[in-house]
């Protein structure tokens, strides 16, 4: 498919009612409670934990699984996974719908997102992410060596890596082309024979009645008008993950052969799981 993509209209925003302000008021008070006091437990722990353990997290990868999974309960979203998670050294691919996903791919695994190194400047989102140990990546080539080293040192480590290789969000209903830069990290004399490839396809059913689209953050949509629209919905929808069969790099000739295959999986799987629905409405 062609790798240029054109956003489509944003959905129009409705105005909302008062039992809307009312959803929006309580599930914003309790999840941000959640969230942030969450964050604050996670700091004094890592006070401990960076010392005794350096890079290893044991404990606070946990907490964030915990409060990722207590979001979808807030929400009042219905959240499904289907498939293994990955065992063996490596990373995780997806496709880019949501600053949903965040709690969604975190709520399953213990992963650390890799991002660009803006998002560590946006307030909460950026503390979140420091805090979580995202791995921040500079797109500037001269920076490729250091980031080469960055990612050696987190996956020996034993860290579980997690990367939207689309380099974009969409509206959820495409995939599109992965870009295959951030796959040459795994193909150093270290790491090509000792990690794998995870690809997980995400998957978002809209509240009934609502858009198809209604999850998606795309283009210049701002975040909190997205987030008052999910916190103030009547009724939210679901998301399913679908963890398909990891796959070792050294069996791929190159970072595009292995960018291709991966891109395709994580496609099949959303056309698949949206044409399931459509069977079933």
């Amino acid at each position: 498919m062609s790798a240029v993509w054109t956003p489509p209209p944003e959905p129009a925003v409705q105005p909302l009612t008062p039992a809307d302000w009312m959803r929006l008021v309580l599930r914003g008070s309790i999840l941000g409670t959640i969230t942030f006091g969450g964050l604050a437990v996670m700091l004094l722990l890592r006070l401990i934990e960076r010392p005794l353990f350096g890079l290893h997290r044991p404990v606070t990868p946990y907490l964030t699984q915990g409060v990722c999974r207590v979001a979808f309960v807030i929400l009042g979203m219905g959240y499904v996974t289907r498939g293994k998670r990955m065992e063996e050294r490596g990373a995780v691919v997806c496709n880019h719908v949501s600053w949903l996903d965040i709690f969604a791919l975190n709520a399953r695994k213990r992963i650390y997102f890799v991002s660009k190194s803006e998002v560590a400047g946006w307030p909460g989102i950026g503390w979140l992410a420091r805090a979580t140990g995202t791995v921040f990546i500079n797109r500037n080539p001269r920076d490729a060596r250091r980031q080469q080293a960055l990612f050696e040192q987190r996956l020996l480590a034993g860290h579980k890596l997690l990367f939207f290789p689309e380099g974009t969000s969409t509206d959820g209903c495409l995939v599109l082309p992965f870009k295959s830069t951030l796959f040459q990290a795994f193909f150093s004399d270290d790491l090509k024979h000792r990690t794998s490839i995870q690809p997980v396809t995400l998957i978002y059913h809209a509240p009934e009645g609502e858009d198809a689209r209604f999850y998606g953050w795309w283009g210049e949509m701002g975040f909190a008008p997205h987030l008052v629209k999910v916190l103030a919905a009547r009724r939210n929808g679901s998301v399913e993950l679908l963890y398909h069969q990891p796959v070792r790099v050294d069996t791929f000739p190159n970072r595009k052969s292995l960018a291709a295959h991966v891109e395709d999986v994580v496609r099949t799987g959303l056309l698949h799981g949206t044409a399931q629905v459509d069977k079933q409405a």
